[in-house]
C-alpha cells in the first residue's frame, strides 16, 4: 500500500547538476597563478615596466593589500583575514547554488564559475604573501585605473555576467 501523504516536490539530487561548471573555475586559478608566476619571474616591486601599448597598457608588477583594484589596500591589516574569509564564504555559497542548480542553466553558473576562480585565485595570494600580486596597468594621461590581474577580472566578469543574467529574457529571478 503507498503512502497517502503528499509530499512536497524535491529535485531529483542524482540529476545532472552545474557542478561540472567548476571546470572553469580550475581554469581561471590555473591562468591566474601562473600569469602571476611569470611575471614575478620578469618583473619587481617598484621596478621598470614593461610597455604592452605605449600611452595605454603595461606590466607593472604591484602588491594590493585590499580587494579588487585595490578596495581598501591602504587598511591597517585586519582586510587580509577579513577578504580571505569573504572568499571562502562567497566560494562555498556559489558552489553550493551550483550543487542546487541544473547543469543547462549556464547563464547563471558561467558567472558563478568565473566568481569563483577569481576569489579563490586571489586567496592562494593572500594565503601564500599577504597581499595579491597585481600585474595589468592601464592608464590614459594623467589617469591611472588601479592595477589589476587575471583573478580580478574573472570577477568582475562574473559580476557584469550576473547582472545581464538578470535582465535576460526568461531568466529565473
Amino acid at each position: 500500500m503507498t503512502d497517502p501523504t503528499p509530499t512536497a516536490p524535491t529535485r531529483d539530487v542524482a540529476a545532472p547538476n552545474a557542478l561540472a561548471w567548476l571546470w572553469l573555475s580550475a581554469v581561471v586559478i590555473v591562468l591566474d597563478q601562473a600569469s602571476k608566476l611569470h611575471f614575478l619571474s620578469i618583473l619587481e616591486y617598484g621596478g621598470p615596466t614593461i610597455p604592452v601599448i605605449d600611452g595605454f597598457w603595461e606590466w607593472q608588477l604591484a602588491k594590493n593589500h585590499g580587494a579588487a583594484f585595490s578596495f581598501l589596500a591602504g587598511a591597517s591589516g585586519w582586510q587580509r583575514w577579513f577578504f580571505s574569509a569573504l572568499a571562502v564564504g562567497i566560494s562555498g555559497l556559489l558552489v553550493y547554488w551550483l550543487r542546487r542548480m541544473p547543469r543547462g542553466h549556464w547563464i547563471e553558473a558561467l558567472p558563478f564559475a568565473l566568481i569563483i576562480g577569481g576569489a579563490l585565485g586571489n586567496l592562494i595570494d593572500r594565503v601564500r604573501f599577504g597581499y595579491v600580486v597585481d600585474f595589468v596597468h592601464w592608464y590614459w594621461r594623467d589617469f591611472s585605473w588601479p592595477v589589476f590581474n587575471v583573478a580580478d577580472s574573472a570577477i568582475v566578469a562574473g559580476a557584469v555576467l550576473l547582472v545581464l543574467a538578470s535582465l535576460w529574457p526568461g531568466a529565473r529571478r
